[in-house]
């Protein structure tokens, strides 16, 4: 087995090689003076069974370019079964068309992995099931509940606890951390979005006043839908609010809207390569995955349940 990984988030390709025990394969990832991509294998990887590391986040189109043409240099060297580790995948909320003459882009990259040579792929919590059926390649689709409430009732498991879903999608994965809280009691956020990336909160269902809130979501972009459903609960009552979201795309202003938020703190694994600005934001934290990823490649690679993870 032997883990390769590009530039999108090399700390967290080293820690999970750390914990496989195992050196990350040497190998060039660098660029032209035109930006093109060269990938450059420097060690024997025929008969292989290789794990590629590569989050497609921002900038998005140059990481699912690179995670591409490593797929493509192992094919080229004969590496018995490639698996493209994809911890963020990127236009993962591109799943369905919205209105008239719209792409569903998650479709392309799953057609783009395939057809580059990936024999199988591992993501974590994918904006929506139904991009598993995207692939037809197996595809396993990790999730980020059992570190989170691992991490809750450590901190905050003496506290009233209530879990909300920022919106009406959210419910079954608000439900799911619930139950693994002692069957926490559920509320949900009814919001209205004008427009991208704004939403405005109109009303909370379920009754807040008093409890401990966990905000739980996969993917924080803006922020702007965190910070407005902290302050419609704490309008409603709740005595902290701390949100829990698998992926900190948190691009533009958002570390800083955060920082300026009601929000106690904000937790995100570190599936996303943290920018200076997320770094030096006094509540947000991360959580390590790199266990969790781990555990999964060698379960693939020794042809062992991956799904008994989450027992």
């Amino acid at each position: 087995m032997k883990i390769m990984s590009g530039n999108s988030n090399l700390p967290l390709a080293r820690a999970v090689a750390s914990y496989l025990e195992l050196p990350l394969t040497d190998a060039s990832v660098r660029r032209f003076a035109d930006d093109e991509i060269f990938v450059e294998i420097h060690e024997n990887v025929r008969g292989e069974d290789v794990f590629v590391i590569q989050p497609t986040n921002h900038p998005a189109n140059d990481n699912l370019m690179e995670l591409l043409i490593m797929i493509d240099a192992l094919r080229r060297a004969s590496a018995k079964r490639i698996t493209a580790v994809v911890p963020y995948f990127g236009y993962a909320r591109q799943d369905r068309k919205p209105g008239p003459r719209t792409p569903i882009s998650a479709k392309l990259v799953a057609n783009l992995i395939t057809e580059a040579g990936a024999d199988r792929v591992l993501c974590v919590d994918l904006h929506a099931g139904q991009i598993q059926g995207f692939f037809d390649i197996p595809t396993d689709n990790l999730y980020g509940a059992p570190v989170m409430s691992a991490d809750i009732n450590s901190r905050f498991g003496d506290h009233e606890l209530m879990v909300v879903s920022p919106d009406v999608g959210g419910v079954v994965r608000a439900r799911a951390l619930a139950k693994r809280l002692n069957n926490a009691p559920l509320a949900i956020v009814d919001k209205r979005r004008e427009k991208p990336g704004e939403s405005e909160v109109m009303n909370i269902i379920g009754d807040v006043s008093g409890r401990f809130c966990i905000l739980i979501d996969d993917i924080v972009d803006s922020g702007g839908t965190l910070c407005n459903a902290a302050d419609a609960l704490r309008a409603n009552g709740a005595t902290e609010v701390v949100a829990y979201c698998t992926h900190g795309v948190l691009s533009g202003a958002a570390a800083d809207r955060i920082s300026k938020s009601s929000l106690k703190e904000l937790v995100i694994t570190d599936s996303i390569q943290a920018t200076d600005e997320v770094a030096a934001a006094h509540n947000i934290r991360h959580l390590p995955i790199a266990p969790l990823l781990g555990e999964a490649i060698r379960r693939i690679a020794d042809e062992s349940s991956v799904s008994s993870l989450f027992d």
